[in-house]
């Protein structure tokens, strides 16, 4: 076993105004020192497929089958035009593609099951066809179903297994993997700290998918960056990632070009890829394994660099 480099928490005083409409400065943030602690590779089963964890940094494609994502609605509705996305993700190195047919942008609108059945699963017959896992992004039980039944190998859901019970028992039904992310009714209103608020969220996520019979090892946690929280706690929560190893599930990351760096750099999504750099090469520090990106060869080749680097900041 190789000895790698983890994280440990001191406080380093910061001071600085966030750009955009957000008026109020952040006074402290945690502040990451190198300490070791062993990271140990294993394999994921997600149904006939399986993932090695802990190697290297995994980048997850991101294929949005719909009109209206932040970044690239509309580019790929067509299948063969997210056939062809998805094999050039692939090309970039993404170890999985994440696909999705209902935006849950700040503001989207939602559509019906059958519509949201109806622009993925064409995509996902194609693209069952390649070498890596597929992620249906759903949070519906009903379309979780139809992707599974057509390919898919996990499933990425929103709202954490916790807005109907259905999902969960789907996902043990189909032995397939789950991308658990964290999100909250005005979360953003929430007192208390922080990190541990999620972690009871993700605690009753667990407790969830161990009652529908979904083994522990086949879950991956996310704390939702962007959903129901406001930038210093995006902010913060990017800071204490490390923190959420305890629960003992792999991390995955969506942060890519959303706006928690317009607050920062006030750039709009198609100029905010040095800021997911900066944000994936942090979290590569913190230990994350996942990365739910756009941009697949870039993200991976600053978290190889920083992966790299952690390794010699053992101590």
């Amino acid at each position: 076993m190789e000895a790698r480099g983890f994280v440990r928490w001191g406080t380093i005083l910061l001071g600085f105004r966030l750009a955009g409409s957000l008026a109020e400065d952040i006074r402290a943030l945690p502040f990451m020192t190198p300490t070791s602690q062993p990271t140990v590779s294993r394999l994921m089963k997600c149904r006939d497929r399986q993932i090695l964890i802990g190697d290297e940094p995994l980048m997850v494609g991101i294929l949005n089958i719909t009109p209206d994502s932040f970044f690239d609605g509309g580019k790929f509705a067509a299948p063969e035009m997210a056939l062809r996305q998805a094999e050039r993700l692939l090309a970039e190195g993404a170890a999985m593609i994440d696909v999705g047919g209902q935006s849950t942008r700040p503001g989207h609108q939602e559509i019906s099951e059958g519509e949201e059945i109806a622009r993925v699963v064409p995509v996902i017959e194609l693209l069952s066809r390649l070498p890596v896992p597929l992620s249906i992004d759903t949070y519906k039980p009903a379309v979780a179903r139809a992707a599974l039944a057509a390919g898919a190998h996990l499933v990425n859901d929103v709202h954490g297994l916790q807005r109907t019970p259905e999902m969960a028992l789907v996902v043990a039904e189909f032995d397939s993997a789950v991308i658990v992310m964290h999100q909250e009714a005005e979360f953003e209103k929430k007192a208390g700290d922080t990190i541990e608020s999620i972690r009871a969220f993700f605690q009753r996520s667990l407790e969830i998918a161990t009652r529908a019979g979904i083994p522990a090892d086949r879950i991956i946690l996310d704390p939702g960056i962007g959903f129901t929280k406001t930038s210093p706690q995006n902010l913060e929560i990017l800071a204490r990632l490390g923190e959420l190893r305890s629960l003992g599930c792999p991390l995955l990351l969506g942060a890519s070009r959303k706006s928690v760096i317009s607050h920062v750099l006030a750039l709009p999504p198609e100029d905010r890829l040095e800021g997911t750099l900066a944000i994936t090469a942090l979290a590569v520090w913190q230990g994350v394994e996942f990365f739910r990106v756009h941009d697949v060869r870039d993200n991976l080749r600053a978290a190889k660099v920083a992966r790299a680097i952690r390794r010699f900041s053992a101590v």
